[in-house]
């Protein structure tokens, strides 16, 4: 006969029988009560399973290091397990894969991912207007004595005998989006007179300042950096001037981890809210943090102070800042043929996170 295993509130080696007393019994059962009870309780979801969040090493990613990098995730209980990604589109393919809840990613690729069935929501926006054109040596010149953008690059063209090459993220991104958007509506420059060159942006910081590349639509603190390090450096179309009010970075997070985890997500959108406001205040600390996350041995201190502070970044959180402008940047994608199924952009976002957050 199957022996009964021993309760750790009964003393085993006393007798069970007769000669124990009722009150003895009653107060073990009690005690092996309340420890189920206490056992059956529900953690927080997010202590249980955490997140998992992919990321470029941007700076428009900032307010990611400073909630970690101060201990805010750890501190409200929060498992965050970060990856760095060189590009969007390679993060959406981890999102579309499911090995991924979270993204610190660009407004372009989440659309592109939803209008391909990638689940997701953009619950927070990180920035506006973080694109700016640097050129650097004969770009620079030729666009210092023209008219018009569209004069400087014939003048280019005319000096050097080929068209300018310019660096951006890969297609799809919002830098190329940017770039392809002021080269259409702005510049009014045909798409044929310059040669853009999509890579990581790591590559592409070196192909500027190597001269593998003659200018680069790109953020900070790329921006900041080449000029800092190469004289004949110079920005050529201003962060906001290219595409204007133009929406940026942003958090999204899988339906799917929303469903299973909300209450991680909304303690996420609360930290990142907190992050925003610290580093618009405290731009010495989130120098350091930055820094330490994604310029260690490649950024002085003071170039990332310089970036942060720059007019290519413009910290925000409220995800409807975003919302006419990401309509907006869906058009004019459509045109290029990268959306080829439009998306409800109304849909694509979720509100309640922040709003929630906002309230506490």
């Amino acid at each position: 006969m199957p022996q009964t295993p021993s309760s750790p509130f009964i003393d085993s080696d006393r007798p069970t029988g007769p000669d124990v007393s009722r009150r003895e019994l009653l107060l073990g059962a009690a005690a092996l009560g309340i420890a189920a009870a206490v056992a059956s309780l529900p953690l927080p979801a997010f202590a249980a399973t955490g997140l998992r969040v992919g990321y470029i090493p941007i700076i428009p990613m900032t307010q990611l290091y400073v909630l970690t990098g101060e201990g805010w995730a750890a501190d409200a209980g929060l498992t965050l397990q970060t990856t760095s990604f060189q590009s969007g589109p390679a993060m959406i393919q981890a999102l579309a894969s499911g090995t991924l809840d979270v993204a610190y990613v660009g407004i372009g690729p989440a659309m592109i991912a939803r209008s391909k069935g990638v689940k997701l929501k953009v619950v927070a926006a990180n920035v506006i207007d973080q694109v700016a054109l640097i050129g650097r040596g004969p770009l620079v010149k030729a666009m210092a004595g023209a008219a018009s953008p569209a004069e400087g690059v014939k003048a280019f063209r005319a000096a050097n005998g080929r068209r300018p090459k310019i660096g951006s993220l890969p297609a799809g991104s919002v830098p190329d989006t940017v770039l392809r958007y002021w080269m259409a509506e702005i510049a009014r420059i045909p798409s044929e007179d310059i040669e853009i060159v999509g890579m990581g942006e790591q590559p592409l910081q070196q192909a500027l300042l190597t001269g593998a590349i003659d200018g680069a639509s790109i953020l900070e603190p790329i921006l900041t950096l080449v000029q800092s390090r190469l004289q004949d450096a110079a920005i050529i179309a201003k962060a906001g001037s290219m595409f204007p009010k133009q929406p940026g970075a942003v958090l999204v997070v899988t339906e799917d981890a929303i469903a299973k985890n909300r209450d991680a997500v909304a303690e996420l959108v609360k930290l990142h809210i907190r992050a925003t406001a610290f580093a618009k205040s405290n731009p010495d600390r989130t120098a350091e943090l930055v820094t330490d996350i994604i310029g260690k041995g490649l950024v002085e201190r003071d170039v990332m102070r310089a970036a942060l502070t720059s007019d290519a970044t413009t910290f925000i959180d409220d995800p409807r800042v975003i919302l006419d402008s990401t309509k907006q940047m869906q058009a004019f994608q459509q045109t290029l043929a990268q959306i080829t199924e439009p998306v409800d952009v109304d849909a694509l976002f979720d509100f309640t996170f922040h709003d929630a957050a906002k309230r506490q």
